[in-house]
């Protein structure tokens, strides 16, 4: 299917503004380039309430804003926002994860992990880990109930948060109730044929994702460890159930499909869905139609979520 119709003006529209190609250029001139197409999706739902903290690491501080729903929430979600570890901030995301809370019924806290090149692997990661810890620690003050604790992410946030569930499980570490995993980058091979398609060449390109790995973890053969590419891990089973979306015209499509089948065959329940059509960022860019198709995915599956919780039933079985 080629790209749907609504995403090609967009890029259109990109295109006509001009700009040099992610790949030429620095950090300091791509930063920024999301608020602006978060503008334009306008404000989000109003919320109950709204708190921003700054957890104490070492070396620093990382803030986090919780998003609490005017109903109360029956989840929390701990989302990590995409951008290659190199850009984006939380208030280039916060309408749409406004739009989730509303639309899920569940608390986001929002993960302002510190980026490269100045904070280069694995400092994401480990900022992303206290934030979780934190998280979990403070459920009854967010939600002011044992309700499920569910990790989330796009692109590279999505990265971040399938590490968070590996590490999770094998620290004894929070409990991860379901980890939505959009577009994620699970892995460094650039050779994948949803790397080399030119049909994929879009807002992400091969160049762009090389661009990316380079200034977040320029030493190659640390690119295998499983905190960088959870596709290396050697064991996915004992994870808690997944949601992962790809988007038809993505470099990340087959990396992001990869870790959804080992996931299964290790005996994860997997709600997974290819979406036609659609290329990299279609989820955040909540001005396009295809988001909408990503949203109800998601919300469904929380919702199923937050059900079982309520029940004390399992997690899915697998499809």
């Amino acid at each position: 299917m080629t790209i749907d119709v609504h995403t090609q003006r967009f890029l259109e529209q990109m295109a006509a503004a001009g700009g040099k190609a992610l790949h030429e250029s620095t950090p300091e001139e791509v930063r920024g380039l999301g608020a602006a197409i978060a503008e334009l999706a306008g404000p989000g739902p109003k919320m109950g309430r709204v708190e921003d903290h700054a957890l104490e690491v070492p070396g620093g501080a990382v803030p986090v804003r919780v998003l609490v729903p005017e109903q109360t929430p029956r989840a929390v979600m701990v989302y990590y926002h995409g951008g290659g570890w190199v850009i984006g901030a939380i208030d280039e995301f916060e309408t749409m994860a406004r739009k989730l809370a509303e639309r899920a019924s569940c608390a986001v806290v929002l993960v302002d992990y510190r980026l490269a090149p100045e904070h280069r692997y694995p400092v994401a990661v480990d900022d992303s880990y206290a934030a979780l810890e934190w998280v979990s620690e403070h459920l009854d003050d967010i939600a002011g109930a044992d309700v499920p604790l569910l990790v989330a992410g796009d692109s590279a946030g999505g990265n971040l948060a399938a590490v968070m569930a590996l590490r999770a499980r094998d620290r004894s570490g929070p409990a991860i109730a379901l980890q939505v995993l959009i577009y994620p980058v699970t892995d460094a091979d650039f050779e994948r044929p949803s790397y080399t398609d030119a049909a994929n060449q879009l807002i992400l390109t091969r160049e762009g994702m090389v661009w990316f790995w380079d200034h977040y973890l320029p030493e190659a053969d640390r690119r295998t460890d499983p905190d960088a590419s959870p596709l290396q891990s050697g064991d996915l089973s004992g994870l808690p159930a997944a949601v992962v979306l790809t988007a038809e015209h993505d470099v990340l499509r087959d990396e992001g499909e990869a870790y959804a089948k080992r996931l299964t065959e290790a005996g994860v329940p997997v709600d997974f869905t290819r979406h036609a059509g659609q290329m990299h960022g279609f989820f955040t860019f909540l001005l396009l139609p295809g988001s909408e198709r990503g949203f109800q995915q998601v919300v469904k599956a929380v919702q199923a979520c937050i059900v079982r919780h309520a029940k004390g039933q399992p997690a899915m079985r697998p499809a």
